[in-house]
């Protein structure tokens, strides 16, 4: 039995009177119910409304009405409630519209009420809506619920049964990837995805899995608080940051074997917070990560979590949590940290405080297979201390500019990329272009060479290779990151290095 059934199970025996079911998709969370209800002692039926009217299917009676009729006819005849689960669908559409939610709320907080003191006997209302705005006149008697997402052994038995109905044969080890692949959908979504692939070809095997990945990208993007980002970085793109590499690549390990770890008492990574200098690779090691991780990389944009009702930035966070958890094993990426939580516990708004506990309590207990990368510029005097202290990431490094080697690396990578066929003739100079470049971050280097390639294009009209005179105009003509930003950069150094944060770079 899973958490949502246990915990339904015993608020139908305490005799909770209202529960709000937080879902996007009925039709599951209503056949839980139905189970709940031909489980329960004495039995009870179900009165389902809609917008077409409402159905009591114990009875098989049903009758037209809106929502403010339907509810006073209940009130009327207290019997009619009698041993029901009432469940209420989109029921959000009326309490977020100030000209109709007042009649509504009141006539729901008395059905709470009356069931409460046993007026309704062996009732609970059930209202099935996208948890947005919930209403202060009723948070006395609601109980908010979440439904569970499918777990891996549902996920494998609903595959195993579309197979077996179609005498498809799956190999173990496929099955178990597919499976994994499928976590965070639906059973309707899979039951689709499963259809729609075994119309391709008649089959389902290694082929199908773009197929799916695709369509978990469709639930991201339908969140409208997540990015699925696609994944083309690897560790060989990042010039240098040798520390956090490694470090990375060790987690990694951990996280592709991580049964076995467990067994041997490793704990699931949790973590690890990137500060430091923009335009120094924090954001291409994210990407770099998630790659050598093998799983999903999922954008966490803070700005999309602000919403203009009481209660939204709430209900978004906790949406994008469950969407992270839900589609474990992956990688969070929460960029540009410091905007979302600067002025935690110094004058910030009580949306932010709430944000922030919200997100460093499941940090705190996080044991699901989601791996946060978090990336921020200013850290010190902006980040509140609870978030920096250890159990909330693994590691914080702080990203330095690049030094002499580290910026020889990263024109090779950029040249490598655009001229491959030049930079065997270029290698000589590398050195000599890492000496100019002292203060330059890495993304000033990535624009000298775009800029010396494009000039080198249109000079010799695509004919002539690239020539080191090239990148070092370009050089002349780029004001690197340490003339622009001069003191501040002195500045963040010395608050990484106080708070003895780990250097990424050798």
């Amino acid at each position: 039995m899973g958490k949502f059934q246990e915990d339904l199970r015993h608020y139908m025996e305490a005799g909770r009177p209202m529960l709000y079911v937080d879902a996007l998709e009925y039709a599951p969370v209503e056949a839980l119910f139905r189970k709940a209800a031909d489980s329960a002692e004495p039995k009870r039926g179900i009165i389902r409304w809609t917008q077409q009217g409402w159905r009591d299917e114990m009875e098989n009676f049903a009758e037209k009405g809106d929502l403010l009729s339907s509810l006073d006819a209940w009130l009327m005849d207290n019997e009619n409630l009698a041993q029901r689960i009432l469940i209420i669908e989109d029921v959000h559409f009326f309490l977020e519209r100030p000209e109709i939610a007042p009649p509504i709320i009141s006539r729901l907080r008395e059905l709470a009420r009356r069931i409460n003191e046993g007026k309704i006997e062996d009732c609970i209302v059930v209202l099935l809506a996208p948890l947005g705005n919930l209403p202060k006149e009723l948070e006395h008697c609601l109980t908010v619920m979440t439904p569970d997402f499918l777990t891996s052994e549902e996920i494998k038995s609903i595959i195993k049964q579309f197979a077996d109905e179609r005498d498809l044969q799956l190999e173990p080890v496929f099955l178990d990837n597919l499976t994994m692949e499928m976590k965070g959908l639906s059973e309707s979504a899979i039951e689709n995805i499963l259809a729609l692939a075994y119309e391709n070809d008649g089959r389902i095997d290694k082929a199908d899995l773009p197929l799916v990945r695709e369509q978990k990208q469709q639930v991201v993007k339908k969140s409208g608080i997540l990015e699925m980002v696609e994944l083309k970085e690897k560790m060989n793109d990042i010039g240098g940051l040798e520390n956090l590499k490694s470090w990375l690549t060790s987690k990694a390990k951990v996280f592709n074997n991580i049964q076995k770890a467990q067994k041997y008492g490793v704990d699931v990574p949790k973590g690890v917070l990137l500060a430091g200098m923009p335009g120094c690779g924090k954001s291409l090691t994210a990407k770099a990560a998630a790659h050598e991780f093998e799983v999903p990389l999922l954008r966490l944009d803070m700005g999309r979590l602000m919403g203009k009702y009481v209660g939204e930035s709430e209900t978004n966070m906790r949406r994008a949590i469950q969407l992270a958890e839900a589609s474990a094993p992956c990688v969070l990426w929460v960029d540009e940290l410091e905007k979302a939580f600067a002025g935690v516990g110094g004058g910030g708004s009580e949306v932010t405080t709430r944000l922030f506990g919200h997100f460093l309590t499941w940090m705190q207990e996080k044991t699901s297979m989601v791996f946060v990368f978090a990336t921020a510029n200013k850290v010190k005097g902006v980040l509140p201390p609870e978030l920096l202290r250890k159990g909330r990431f693994d590691e914080i490094f702080y990203v330095d500019l690049p030094n002499t080697q580290e910026r020889k690396k990263i024109f090779e990578i950029h040249i490598g990329k655009r001229r491959p066929k030049d930079l065997d003739d270029l290698r000589g100079a590398l050195d000599k272009l890492a000496d100019k470049t002292k203060g330059y971050c890495g993304a000033d280097i990535e624009g000298v060479v775009k800029e010396s390639v494009e000039a080198a294009f249109i000079d010799g009209d695509g004919k002539r290779s690239l020539a080191v005179a090239d990148i070092e105009k370009a050089i002349k003509e780029t004001h690197s990151l340490s003339e622009i930003m001069g003191k501040d950069l002195d500045d963040l150094k010395k608050s990484y290095e106080e708070g003895h944060f780990k250097k990424a770079s050798r």
